[in-house]
C-alpha cells in the first residue's frame, strides 16, 4: 500500500508521501535509544507539565485536528473534533495519576525492607490502525511517556498527515527531543523494527491477522506486546429493559465512526417477547441515519476509510444473503463517488454466514432472536472474538448472569460500550490479550521489579577479638 492522503468521500489522492529509508529508521532508533536514557531520568513531575501541554494543544487544535482525521479517513467532523479532545482528556489523566499508579509498593516482610518498584523498558514500537488515527495513537503514547519510555510510531498508510501531526504535538510539548517519532513505513518493515535490538516492546493495534504476525515476530524476539485486535461485540435486549433507550442506543452504537470501530455493536441479539418490537423500530432508526459528505456537521455516516475496505464489506454480505440472510434496510454499496456503503440490517442469519461468524467492518447490524437468557449468552459468546459487549436489562439477576458468562473484556450493562482512561480496555479469545488504559494500561510496560534490603545481623565482638 502506498503512503497517501485519499480522501474517503471522493476518491481524491491529495498528497502522497515517500516512504523512509533504512538511514531514516536507524538514525529514528538511535536517537529513540538516546532519548530514553535521558527521558527516563526526568521527574513524574516534569514529565506531567509536557503531557498537560499536549492536552492543551489538543484542545485548543481540536478543530484543525478532526479537520485531518475526516480527509484522511472519513470520519464525521463533529467525531473527530471530539475525539481530538479526548486525547487532550487522556493526556491529562496520566498527567496526573501516572506517579500514583507507579509508585513503589511496599511489601510487608520480616528482616529487612522489600518493595515492588516500576520502571520503564525503553523504546516502544507502536502499530496503529486508520480508524481512530489521534485516540488509538495518544492511549498509548500518554501512558508510555509518563512511565518514562519513549515511542517509534508506525501508523497505517492511508493517515500519514495524522501520524505526523502526533509527531509534531509531542514534539511541541517539550518532551526531549527523539521521545516520540512517527517513521513512515510500510508494514513489510515490522518485522525488522521487533527484531531490532534497540525496540524494547511492541503494541499493536489492529486485525487478527496482524496481531497474530506481530505476536509471532515479538515472540521470536522475546519482546513484551500487547494486542488489541477485532471484535464482533455483542449488544442483549431482554424484555425487562427500557426498549426505547435500547433502540436509540443500538442505532448508535452500530453506526458510531462509520461502523468502523473494533467495539461498535455488531450483532444484536434480541429476546424473542420483544423481538418484533425492537427490529421494527430498529430497522427505522437505521433507515434514518443522514449519509453525507464528512465535513458537514449535521452528517451522521461517512463514506468507509478505503475503497478496498467497502468492497470487502459488500461481499461479506452479499455472501450472507446468498446463505439465507434478508436485507432489512440498505444491502449494497452507494453510487457516486467516494466509498459509502448504505445504513443495512441483516436477519434470519445462517450460522455458517459472514454476518454470523465474521467481523463486519463498517456500518451492517446482523440481528438475532434468542429464547431466554442462557440462549442469549450462547449467542454472544459464540464467537472466536472477545472485546466488548453491550447488555441491557433492569433485572439484577440477569445482570450478574451476564457479568458472571459474558465473554469479553468490557461489559456495559444499559449503555453502549466506550473506552475511557479510567478504565482498562482490551479483550479476550481473539480479540487479542493484554490492556492499555487506566492502571493497568500504564503497567504493561514496565519492569516490575522486587526489591529486597535483607536487614544486617551485627557481630557485637569488637574488631580487635
Amino acid at each position: 500500500m502506498s503512503i497517501a492522503t485519499i480522501n474517503p468521500a471522493t476518491g481524491e489522492t491529495l498528497r502522497t508521501f515517500e516512504p523512509h529509508s533504512g538511514a531514516h529508521v536507524n538514525e529514528a532508533l538511535d536517537k529513540g535509544q538516546a532519548a530514553f536514557h535521558r527521558h527516563r531520568l526526568t521527574s513524574f513531575a516534569e514529565r506531567a507539565t509536557h503531557m498537560r501541554k499536549a492536552a492543551a494543544i489538543l484542545k485548543t487544535e481540536c478543530r484543525e485536528l478532526g479537520r485531518l482525521m475526516t480527509v484522511e479517513m472519513g470520519k464525521p467532523i463533529k467525531a473527530a473534533v471530539a475525539e481530538a479532545e479526548k486525547c487532550g482528556t487522556a493526556c491529562s489523566y496520566y498527567a496526573d495519576n501516572a506517579q500514583t499508579f507507579l509508585a513503589d509498593q511496599p511489601v510487608e516482610m520480616e528482616g529487612g525492607e522489600s518493595w515492588v518498584a516500576f520502571q520503564p523498558l525503553g523504546v516502544v514500537l507502536a502499530i496503529m490502525p486508520w480508524n481512530f488515527p489521534f485516540w488509538q495513537v495518544f492511549r498509548f503514547a500518554a501512558p508510555a511517556l509518563m512511565a518514562g519510555n519513549v515511542g517509534i510510531l508506525k501508523h497505517a498508510s492511508n493517515v500519514p498527515q495524522c501520524a505526523l501531526a502526533i509527531e509534531d504535538i509531542l514534539r511541541r510539548s517539550g518532551f526531549v527531543e527523539g521521545a516520540f517519532q512517527t517513521l513512515l513505513v510500510g508494514s513489510d518493515k515490522v518485522d525488522g523494527l521487533i527484531a531490532d535490538p534497540r525496540v524494547a516492546a511492541v503494541t499493536l493495534t489492529g486485525s487478527e491477522g496482524a496481531g497474530r504476525a506481530v505476536a509471532s515476530a515479538a515472540g521470536r524476539n522475546l519482546k513484551k506486546t500487547v494486542v488489541e485486535l477485532g471484535g464482533s461485540d455483542p449488544f442483549i435486549v431482554m424484555p425487562s429493559s427500557d426498549i426505547e433507550s435500547a433502540v436509540s442506543t443500538a442505532v448508535t452504537a452500530r453506526m458510531i465512526n462509520n461502523g468502523q470501530s473494533c467495539i461498535a455493536a455488531k450483532r444484536f441479539i434480541i429476546h424473542e417477547r420483544i423481538y418484533d418490537d425492537f427490529l421494527r423500530k430498529f430497522v427505522a432508526g437505521v433507515a434514518k441515519i443522514h449519509v453525507g459528505d464528512p465535513m458537514e456537521e449535521k452528517t451522521e455516516l461517512g463514506p468507509l476509510a478505503t475503497a478496498a475496505i467497502r468492497d470487502e464489506l459488500d461481499q461479506q454480505v452479499k455472501r450472507s444473503v446468498a446463505a439465507g440472510a434478508k436485507v432489512l434496510t440498505g444491502g449494497d454499496k452507494l453510487k457516486g463517488n467516494g466509498f459509502y456503503y448504505a445504513p443495512t440490517v441483516l436477519a434470519d442469519i445462517p450460522a455458517n454466514s459472514p454476518a454470523a461468524r465474521d467481523e463486519l467492518f463498517g456500518p451492517v447490524a446482523s440481528v438475532f432472536k434468542a429464547k431466554d437468557i442462557d440462549h442469549a449468552i450462547s449467542i454472544a459468546n459464540g464467537t472466536p472474538f472477545g472485546l466488548g459487549a453491550s447488555t441491557w436489562t433492569n433485572d439484577r439477576n440477569e445482570r450478574d448472569q451476564f457479568v458472571a458468562e459474558i465473554e469479553s473484556g468490557l461489559l456495559f450493562i444499559n449503555g453502549m460500550v466506550a473506552s475511557d482512561a479510567r478504565l482498562p480496555f482490551g479483550g479476550v479469545k481473539n480479540s487479542g490479550f493484554g490492556r492499555e488504559l487506566g492502571e493497568f494500561g500504564i503497567r504493561e510496560f514496565v519492569n516490575i521489579k522486587s526489591v529486597r534490603v535483607v536487614e544486617a545481623k551485627h557481630d557485637n565482638r569488637s574488631s580487635t577479638e
